[in-house]
C-alpha cells in the first residue's frame, strides 16, 4: 500500500481492517435477512400444507355426507361442534405426529453427525420435535374428548363433567389407544429436550413411529372382514407414510431456510422415499383388498371414492419423486461442485419450490385419510359365524396332511418379513459378487433354507390351523423358535451386511454400516447377548407366555399373533447366535462351553412339554370355546398332544446344532493348526531350526545322547 493510500485511509477512517469490518457486518445483515426470509417462507409452507389438508377434509366430509348426517328425532345428537371438532382434532394429531417423525428422522438420518453427536441443524430439529410432540399430545386429548362425545351422542359440555371420560380412557379400546398416544407423545417431548446423540434421536424416532399405530389399529381395520390383513396393512401404511411425508416436509423447510447439507439430506431422503413409495402402494393395496369385497365398490361407495382420491394423490407424488431423482438431485450436486452456472442458493430455491407442491399434495392426502377414517366402509355380507369373526376366515375342515399342504393363507407380516429377509440377503451377495468378493455358498443355502421354512410355517395350512388347534400352534412355535433361527444364524447376515455396506462418505458420520456397528456394540446387545441372559430369555419366555394370562390375551388379537411370531424368532436367533453364531458377538464362548449350554438348556423344553401334558385345564379356554370346533380331539386332549410335541420336538434341532457345532470346532482347530504351521515356518526361516520349540529341544536331547554314546 502506498503512502497516499495509507494517509487516505487514515483520514477517512476506513483502512483495510475497516473494510473487513464493514464486509463482515454486511454479510451478517444479509445472513439475518436470509434467515428471516427463510422463516417467513417456512411459515407460508406450513400454512399452505394446513390449508390443503383442511380443504381436502372439508370437501371430503361434505361430499360423503359426514358433515350433514341424518338426525333422527328423539335420539340424542352430539352436535355440530363434535362433528367438525373430531376430524379437525384428529387432523392436527396426525399432522403433529407426522412432523414429529419427520424432524427426528432428519436429525438421526438426514444430516451428517460427528462421532455420534448431533450437528447444529440436527439439534435444532430435535428441539422442534419436542414442541411438536406436545402439540401431538394436546391434540390427542382433544380427540379423546370429541370421540367420547361422538360415541355417547352427547354434546362436549355434557361429557366433561362426569366420570365417563376416565372410563373411556381406561376401559374402551379406542380411548386406551388415545391414552397411549398422550403418554408416549409426552415422553418424546420430555426426552427430546436433552437428546444430543444420534442414538438418542434414533430411539425417539422409533418411539414416535410406535405412537402412530394405536389409534389406527382400533379403527375400521379391526372390524374389517379380513382383519389380520387390514391390521397389518394399515400399520405398514402408517409407518412408511409418516416417514415419507414427515421427511419431505422437514427437508422442504430446510431448503426454504437456506440451511447447509441440503444436497446430502436430499440424496438420503430420495433413497428412502423410493422404498416408502413402494411400501405405501403395496400396503394401501392390501388394505383395499381387506375392506372391499368387490371392485365396483370403488366407484359406487363414498369410501371407495375417497380411496380413489388418495390413489390419485399417491400417483402424483410418485411422478414428483421420479422428477426429483431425475432432475433436482443432479442439479443440487452440480451446484455443490460448482459445475453449473446457477448458484447453490438458486438450486436450493428450485428444489424448495418443487418440493412445496409435493408437501401440499401430501397433506391433502392426510386430510383425505382423516375423512376416510370418518367414513364407514361398504357393509360386507359376512356369514353368521363366530369363528369367522375371530379368525377372519371360515373354520377350516378337519385337519389332514392334504389340508395342511393346500390351505395356504396370506399373513402379511410374516410374508413381508420373509420377502425382506430374502431380498436384502440376495442384494448383499450380489454386491459382493459385483465387487469380485466371494461369499460361502453354504451360508447362502442355510439362510434361504431358514426363509423357506419360515414361509411354510406362517403361510401354509399350518398357520391356518395354528389358531384352531393348540397342537398345531405348538408345531409352529417350535419351528419358529428352534428350527428357523438355526439356519438364519448359520447364514451370517451381520457379517454379510458389514462386508456389503459401504462406510459413510464423511468421516465420523453414520450410515447404515455405522448404525449396525453401533447397535452391535451397544450396552443392550451386550446385555441380551450374554449367554446366561440369552438362555434365560429362550427358556423362561415359554413358561411366562403359556402359564400366565398372556397366551389367552395374545390369541384374542392379531397384534398378539404378530408379537408371538416376532418373539419366537428373535429369542431363538439370540440363543443360537450364542451357540453356533458365525457373526461377531459380544461374548464368545469356547466350544466346550457351548456344548454345556446346549445340553443344559434342552431339558427345560422337555420339562415344559411334560408340564403341558399334565395340566388339567385348557389354556385360553375362552378362545377355543368361541371357535366352536366340532371335529378333532377335545381341547384338553389336543393340548396334551401339544405338550408331547414340545417334549419331543427338540431332538431334531439339537442334532442339527451338534453337527454344525462339530464342524465349526473342527474348522477352528484346523485354522489354528495352519496358523501354528505358518508361524513355525517363519521362525524356522529366521533361525534355521524347525520352528517348533519342543521339537528342537527333543532333537537337541537326542543329539547329546548320540554324542555321549560315541564318546563311551
Amino acid at each position: 500500500m502506498s503512502t497516499a493510500e495509507r494517509d487516505g485511509g487514515e483520514k477517512t477512517g476506513v483502512g483495510k481492517t475497516g473494510v473487513e469490518k464493514i464486509g463482515s457486518e454486511k454479510a451478517s445483515i444479509v445472513a439475518e435477512e436470509g434467515v428471516r426470509d427463510g422463516t417467513g417462507r417456512t411459515v407460508r409452507l406450513a400454512l399452505a400444507g394446513a390449508g390443503a389438508a383442511v380443504a381436502a377434509l372439508v370437501v371430503a366430509m361434505i361430499a360423503t355426507g359426514a358433515a350433514t348426517p341424518r338426525i333422527i328425532p328423539g335420539l340424542s345428537d352430539e352436535g355440530a361442534l363434535t362433528r367438525w371438532g373430531l376430524p379437525l382434532a384428529k387432523l392436527v394429531m396426525d399432522a403433529a405426529g407426522v412432523l414429529t417423525v419427520g424432524t427426528l428422522l432428519a436429525a438421526a438420518v438426514f444430516f451428517p453427525s460427528d462421532k455420534g453427536l448431533l450437528g447444529k441443524s440436527a439439534q435444532a430439529y430435535v428441539r422442534a420435535a419436542s414442541w411438536l410432540a406436545l402439540v401431538w399430545a394436546a391434540a390427542a386429548v382433544a380427540t379423546m374428548v370429541f370421540s367420547l362425545s361422538d360415541v355417547l351422542g352427547l354434546p362436549v359440555a355434557d361429557v366433561l363433567g362426569g366420570d365417563e371420560l376416565t372410563s373411556f380412557a381406561s376401559q374402551v379400546s379406542q380411548g386406551i389407544s388415545l391414552t397411549l398416544v398422550v403418554l408416549f407423545a409426552v415422553a418424546v417431548a420430555l426426552f427430546s429436550r436433552g437428546a444430543i446423540t444420534v442414538g438418542a434421536a434414533g430411539g425417539l424416532l422409533v418411539l414416535s413411529l410406535v405412537t402412530m399405530l394405536p389409534p389406527a389399529l382400533t379403527g375400521h381395520s379391526a372390524s374389517s372382514p379380513n382383519h389380520d390383513l387390514a391390521t397389518t396393512g394399515v400399520a405398514v401404511h402408517l409407518v412408511v407414510l409418516a416417514l415419507w411425508v414427515g421427511g419431505l416436509a422437514v427437508l422442504c423447510a430446510h431448503a426454504l431456510r437456506g440451511q447447509p447439507h441440503l444436497e446430502v439430506a436430499a440424496t438420503r431422503f430420495s433413497s428412502m422415499a423410493l422404498w416408502c413409495f413402494i411400501g405405501v402402494g403395496l400396503s394401501g393395496l392390501f388394505s383395499v383388498v381387506a375392506r372391499l369385497t368387490s371392485l365396483s365398490e370403488l366407484f359406487t361407495s363414498a369410501y371407495g371414492l375417497l380411496l380413489l382420491a388418495k390413489t390419485a394423490a399417491f400417483a402424483l407424488l410418485g411422478v414428483a419423486g421420479w422428477w426429483h431423482r431425475r432432475r433436482t438431485l443432479p442439479q443440487l450436486a452440480s451446484a455443490r461442485s460448482g459445475a453449473s452456472g446457477k448458484s447453490g442458493a438458486g438450486r436450493s430455491g428450485a428444489f424448495a419450490r418443487f418440493a412445496i407442491g409435493e408437501v401440499v399434495i401430501m397433506f391433502a392426502a392426510v386430510g383425505l385419510a382423516v375423512a376416510l377414517s370418518r367414513t364407514a366402509p361398504p357393509p360386507a355380507v359376512l356369514p353368521a359365524d363366530r369363528a369367522f369373526e375371530l379368525l377372519g376366515y371360515p373354520m377350516p375342515p378337519e385337519i389332514s396332511p392334504a389340508n395342511l399342504a393346500s390351505l395356504w393363507w396370506l399373513d402379511l407380516f410374516s410374508g413381508t418379513l420373509a420377502v425382506l429377509l430374502g431380498g436384502l440377503y440376495l442384494a448383499g451377495v450380489r454386491r459382493l459378487a459385483r465387487r469380485g468378493d466371494s461369499w460361502p455358498w453354504g451360508r447362502t443355502a442355510a439362510w434361504f433354507t431358514g426363509v423357506l421354512i419360515l414361509v411354510v410355517a406362517t403361510q401354509s395350512g399350518v398357520a391356518r390351523y395354528a389358531k384352531v388347534l393348540f397342537s398345531v400352534h405348538m408345531v409352529e412355535h417350535m419351528t419358529l423358535s428352534m428350527l428357523v433361527p438355526i439356519f438364519l444364524v448359520l447364514g451370517a447376515p451381520v457379517t454379510l451386511a458389514l462386508r456389503a455396506l459401504k462406510p459413510a462418505a464423511r468421516r465420523g458420520d453414520r450410515g447404515p454400516r455405522e448404525w449396525l456397528t453401533t447397535i452391535l456394540h451397544s450396552r443392550f446387545v451386550r446385555f441380551v447377548g450374554h449367554p446366561a441372559i440369552a438362555t434365560a430369555i429362550f427358556v423362561g419366555s415359554a413358561y411366562v407366555l403359556y402359564f400366565t394370562p398372556l397366551f389367552a390375551a395374545a390369541m384374542e388379537e392379531h397384534l398378539g399373533h404378530i408379537a408371538m411370531t416376532a418373539h419366537f424368532l428373535l429369542s431363538g436367533c439370540l440363543f443360537f447366535w450364542v451357540i453356533i453364531g458365525v457373526d461377531p458377538a459380544p461374548h464368545r464362548l469356547p466350544h466346550v462351553a457351548r456344548l454345556i449350554v446346549l445340553f443344559v438348556t434342552m431339558p427345560f423344553h422337555a420339562f415344559f412339554g411334560i408340564a403341558l401334558m399334565n395340566m388339567g385345564t385348557v389354556l385360553a379356554a375362552d378362545w377355543y370355546d368361541q371357535l366352536g370346533r366340532t371335529w378333532g380331539a377335545p381341547a384338553l386332549a389336543d393340548q396334551r398332544d401339544g405338550g408331547a410335541i414340545a417334549w419331543g420336538f427338540g431332538e431334531i434341532p439339537t442334532l442339527i446344532v451338534l453337527i454344525a457345532l462339530a464342524m465349526q470346532w473342527w474348522r477352528d482347530d484346523d485354522r489354528k493348526a495352519r496358523r501354528a504351521d505358518r508361524r513355525a515356518d517363519a521362525v524356522a526361516a529366521r533361525t534355521g531350526g524347525s520352528g517348533d520349540a519342543e521339537l528342537d529341544a527333543y532333537n537337541e536331547y537326542l543329539a547329546k545322547l548320540n554324542k555321549r554314546n560315541r564318546a563311551e
